[in-house]
């Protein structure tokens, strides 16, 4: 299909396609987005979701610096005009959008419809392929959508007669497609659909902490999340000197990373000096405990970040029973009495799934970077921590003096 699209936008750009399959803009595309569960709203808060999608489609247009003429809406549809044939990829790639298809526009009655799929048919379709026309309307129409599509697979066979192309139709497994999507005021005919990354539009659920190792798990926790609509906020709690920077390199790389799913909301990375407490829990704690401490002292330390963003949580990188500290009994340890909102997106995620995730949104390689490992880990560490003595083990240590020191020397950086 990839050869045939390229002669396409190439009779496109060379005027083989009449100007009359054009439509009336800078550029030859119109694309299609398609959302999902916006559509289940009530129609204010769908409204609010529409808008807040249309704003994050463009600031993505602007990031990859694709043209257009503008965005609209319609029921069911957000429509980029004027667009280039990439505005479709960068548009499935903002969360709330399900899929995008860059089309051509015509009237919307069945000639119109049924030329432009006969001038495009040449160009789409080869010798020995069948193909299908896939055709749906909506609005109010004198034809029915069975109609519309017979019209043009008729176009369309005539003209592949007529470049010496012998046609072939095939409706259960055709090797090309063309659809017609019939509106009240306009036609669009495309050929290819690219599926979205789905989910709600992002800052339409407020804003959480996200604490960033920059491995592979809490990169894909924190977008899992942007995938549901929440803003981030990256918090890094750098164990220098139990860590090399090269892991803090990686981390921020990450956040770099997650930033081109986000344009328009920009990140404000908080960098929180956490070494101070590991010494001290190595110190004076039972050694097996340093990465139970080490985990509620980071809950402590974002917390603090949570309430002065106005925040409405944390979340981790946390899978149930992934290594040796995401046991069941110490996951119940970590939060004992810590009266703090803790979401754990890949909580029932095995490592391949998560593996697979952060390839897709190109985290992967930056995450496996050599980068060290925190030498304060111990080397037995505790996996089946009883709640009540993590308590009294904190009990030897000045809590909230630890947690004012660690704050005391923040750092705060911008994308």
């Amino acid at each position: 299909m990839v050869s045939n699209e390229r002669e396409l936008s190439k009779a496109l750009r060379q005027g083989k396609i009449p100007s009359s399959a054009i439509p009336e803009a800078s550029s030859p595309y119109t694309v299609l987005v398609r959302y999902g569960e916006l559509a289940l709203k009530s129609p204010g808060i769908r409204n609010w979701y529409e808008k807040v999608l249309m704003q994050n489609i463009a600031s993505m247009l602007d990031l990859r610096q694709i043209t257009y003429s503008g965005i609209r809406r319609e029921w069911g549809r957000i429509f980029i005009e004027g667009a280039e044939k990439q505005a479709a990829k960068a548009a499935a790639d903002v969360f709330g959008v399900v899929s995008a298809s860059a089309a051509l526009e015509a009237a919307p009655n069945l000639e119109s419809s049924a030329a432009l799929c006969a001038k495009l048919a040449p160009f789409l379709i080869k010798e020995g392929e069948a193909f299908a026309i896939r055709a749906r309307r909506s609005g109010n129409h004198s034809f029915s959508s069975v109609e519309l599509g017979k019209a043009c697979g008729d176009a369309v066979w005539l003209a592949l007669e007529a470049q010496k192309i012998a046609p072939s139709v095939s409706l259960t497994n055709p090797d090309r497609e063309i659809f017609v999507e019939m509106r009240q005021d306009r036609a669009y005919v495309y050929s290819e659909t690219i599926l979205g990354v789905g989910g709600l539009p992002l800052g339409t659920q407020g804003s959480m902490v996200v604490l960033m190792s920059g491995g592979i798990d809490s990169p894909v926790a924190a977008w899992l999340m942007m995938k549901r609509g929440v803003r981030i906020i990256p918090v890094y709690c750098n164990t220098s000197p139990y860590a090399e920077e090269s892991a803090r390199k990686r981390a921020f790389d990450c956040i770099r990373q997650l930033q081109t799913w986000a344009p328009g909301h920009p990140f404000t990375i908080y960098e929180i000096s956490h070494g101070s407490s590991l010494r001290t829990f190595i110190e004076r704690c039972a050694r097996k405990n340093t990465c139970l401490l080490c985990k509620r002292m980071m809950y402590r330390e974002a917390f603090e970040v949570m309430n002065k963003e106005k925040a409405s949580g944390i979340v981790t990188g946390s899978s149930l029973g992934q290594v040796a500290s995401q046991t069941a009994a110490n996951m119940y340890a970590e939060i004992y009495r810590l009266a703090i909102p803790i979401y754990h997106p890949l909580i029932a995620f095995d490592k391949n799934e998560i593996v697979n995730l952060a390839r897709r949104i190109g985290t992967f390689e930056i995450s496996t970077r050599i980068a060290g490992s925190c030498t304060a880990v111990p080397e037995h560490p505790e996996v089946k921590a009883n709640y009540d003595l993590i308590v009294e083990e904190e009990k030897k240590l000045n809590i909230e003096g630890m947690v004012r020191e660690a704050l005391a020397g923040i750092k705060i950086h911008k994308l």
